[in-house]
């Protein structure tokens, strides 16, 4: 079972203990803002491919490089001059951006799936950190079992993933608890490749242009989170319910009534007071929960897709949707 070292009682030690497991090429579950993170040298291609068998991923999709800062990303991408004005602006923070790998970085093919492009972000608060202390770059997809629900918390990953891996540090539950949101700067567009912990509309402000939105179901793969069907619970998913049969599992948003809550298995707000910052925040955490209750549906009430809730009904849609 997996060591885990509480990051607040004990830094310096998590620091060291990091550092050892990456320099032997294993991957740690990570806290970030966003979720937990299944990290490892991005450099180093055993320990990547530990990755991909950890989590079950399918080796096409692509995972995020985590950079301890800007200038530390300049080693390995291309930045154009909005890409860059984007990372100095919500660095650190919940934002990944698409750009050129340059043809002397050494992070491994096998992180970038083949592509000649590479998502990069810097971590807020511990994560950045570490990979400052660990001077490489870090590959960190969410520390869960693919396609299932991300992780949000310690406890989920040793739930999940505890039995493979060497290494946990707990650094409390994430506070943004969604992925980042995924930009591509083409030219004078800037593609919204997966919308995530910052919100479009607070990007839209400081570039003053629109975003281009996804890109339809079936699109080729160029960013992580990109699969139709991704963050799935157990059970069944059920969107903008608003009756609840027996047994089913009930997930709200905003203190709302539906028909037949007395039936449902367990019932859970997001955010009583419609807080989308706090949904965002629960979202993973209550889909966890619902789905212990063994409940073979999970009804979920309307989301508003404002915000934060583009970020959430991006999530709840991918986990709806018909799985192979």
């Amino acid at each position: 079972m997996a060591r885990l070292i509480h990051i607040e009682t004990d830094r310096q030690e998590a620091l060291r203990a990091a550092v050892d497991a990456l320099n032997d090429g294993l991957p740690i579950g990570l806290p970030t803002e966003t979720v937990y993170g299944l990290a490892a040298d991005a450099t180093n291609p055993a320990a990547i491919t530990r990755i991909y068998e950890t989590k079950g991923r399918p080796r096409f999709n692509p995972l995020i490089c985590h950079m301890a800062d800007v200038a530390m990303a300049e080693r390995h991408v291309v930045f154009d001059p909005l890409s860059r004005r984007l990372a100095e602006r919500f660095w650190p923070g919940p934002l990944t951006l698409i750009l050129p790998r340059r043809a002397e970085s050494p992070i491994h093919a096998l992180a970038t799936a083949g592509l000649d492009t590479v998502g990069i972000r810097s971590p807020k608060g511990f994560a950045g950190e570490l990979i400052r202390a660990f001077g490489r770059p870090l590959a960190a997809p969410s520390a869960n079992t693919s396609g299932q629900i991300s992780p949000t918390t310690a406890a989920h990953v040793a739930a999940d993933l505890g039995a493979k891996i060497s290494l946990i540090l707990d650094g409390g539950a994430a506070t943004v608890g969604v992925e980042s949101t995924i930009l591509k700067v083409e030219g004078e567009y800037v593609r919204l490749l997966r919308p995530g912990g910052l919100g479009a509309a607070e990007i839209e402000a400081f570039i003053g242009r629109p975003l281009v939105r996804p890109a339809a179901a079936g699109a080729a793969i160029e960013a992580p989170g990109m699969l139709a069907s991704h963050y799935a619970p157990g059970a069944a998913v059920r969107l903008d319910a608003v009756s609840v049969g027996a047994g089913e599992a009930l997930v709200r948003f905003g203190g709302v009534d539906v028909e037949g809550m007395e039936r449902a298995r367990i019932v859970l707000d997001l955010s009583p007071d419609g807080d989308l910052a706090e949904a965002a925040a629960n979202l993973f955490d209550y889909m966890k929960k619902a789905d212990a209750t063994g409940a073979g549906m999970i009804a979920f009430t309307p989301i508003p897709e404002t915000g934060l809730g583009e970020a959430i009904n991006d999530r709840l849609r991918r986990a709806a949707a018909p799985r192979e």
